[in-house]
């Protein structure tokens, strides 16, 4: 089993940040005074309890996301850092990555990160704007955010940041501008995302009482042929729907999800999937850190739930998550048999020139891509 098991890493979800901004959705809280030790005990043991469950296996990737995991204690990431050692062992080459905010960048701290074995920092800039930075609710101007960038390359051999657009009244050939400039600066990899506006948030509000608009879907089609367009012209195609590297650059760990690898995942609200004794598990832990540091002080875990996917669940995971790629997901003969039913649409898409089947392996064309939501819909209603 462990020979044939898919790759192995690790996510650690740090909850806390200085602020919760406008348009996050995530499972986020404010930094109110973290006891370190605490926190540092429980991600060990949590790590401790999946490692038994995963044994005989190594890691290529762990990632700090959140929340904000520079705002963590260097005693946090240094030991979870060290346990993953200890648990499981890295492979040759392994990827760990900290999610980091450009107000976080001092060089001194990248360093220390760096010396705990940090080699890819993922820096939330979302813009160089200040205009855009403000609207988004940002605590950085475009001013540190490319001080960020700048001491983030000199620090750590990865680093990738990410930028957001789409923003009400966007127009293409600004949006065109401000990525040339963008890349310009040099990272091999860069994450764009279009904003969404998600149930809860402020956004959210402020949309429904008709304070600003986003774009609508003909802008926003065009925004990310834009995206698509900029990025190959500056060697960084994109290799998923969101993301653009260099060949090489892509991100290791977020390729474990999207080409259906097991990660275990721990902290506040972390998922994870666990592949063994033939059967597929997905892993939710508990959303509040109150709750989940008590779980773990009581039961060696922070699993709220783990359930076992059905074929049916596996496969729509899979689809869902492999076609976000550009090279697509390639299926085992048992799972285009399992598509069967499903072939009138797949040849209804086809002749759309939204989905290619090339072998094995169904792959989103790039028509396919700007509308993905709605492909998946139709493909796996």
């Amino acid at each position: 089993m462990r020979s044939n098991a898919p790759k192995l890493g690790v996510y650690v979800h740090w909850p806390f940040c200085a602020r919760v901004c406008p348009y996050c959705d995530f499972n986020v809280y404010k930094d109110r005074d973290v006891d370190a030790e605490r926190w540092r005990a429980a991600l060990l043991r949590d790590l401790e309890y999946w490692s038994a469950r995963t044994e005989g296996r190594s890691l290529t990737s762990l990632y700090f996301g959140g929340g904000t995991p520079s705002l963590a204690p260097l005693s946090v990431i240094d030991g979870v850092i060290g346990a993953c050692a200890e648990f499981w062992g890295f492979e040759d080459g392994a990827e760990i990555t900290l999610e980091a905010n450009p107000t976080d960048a001092e060089q001194s701290r990248f360093e220390s990160f760096a010396a705990a074995g940090v080699n890819r920092l993922s820096l939330g800039v979302q813009s160089f704007d200040d205009a855009a930075l403000n609207f988004l609710g940002r605590d950085h101007d475009g001013a540190e955010a490319r001080q960020a960038v700048d001491i983030g390359l000199k620090v750590f051999p990865r680093l990738t940041f990410d930028l957001i657009y789409a923003l009400p009244g966007e127009a293409p050939a600004a949006w065109r501008r401000a990525l040339r400039e963008a890349l310009a600066i040099g990272s091999k990899h860069v994450s764009l995302y279009q904003l969404t506006i998600e149930d809860g948030t402020a956004f959210a509000k402020a949309v429904a009482r008709g304070a600003w608009s986003p774009p609508d879907e003909a802008r926003a089609a065009d925004l990310f042929d834009v995206t698509e367009e900029a990025t190959a012209e500056a060697g960084l195609p994109a290799y998923e729907i969101s993301n653009h590297a260099a060949p090489g650059e892509e991100s290791r760990h977020n390729l474990l999800y999207w080409t259906g690898g097991d990660y275990v995942g721990v902290g506040p609200g972390a998922h994870g999937r666990i592949t063994g004794d033939g059967e597929r598990r997905a892993i939710e832990t508990h959303l509040a850190p109150q709750i989940y540091l008590d779980a773990i002080e009581a039961s060696g875990h922070g699993a709220a739930d783990v359930a076992a996917l059905d074929a049916e669940a596996r496969l729509s995971e899979r689809l869902s998550m492999g076609l976000r790629l550009s090279a697509g997901v390639e299926l085992s003969p048992g799972e285009w048999t399992a598509l069967g039913f499903r072939a009138a649409r797949i040849a209804a898409l086809e002749d759309d020139g939204l989905l290619v089947r090339d072998g094995a392996r169904l792959k989103a064309t790039r028509d396919g891509r700007r509308v993905l939501n709605a492909l998946l819909a139709a493909l796996l209603a």
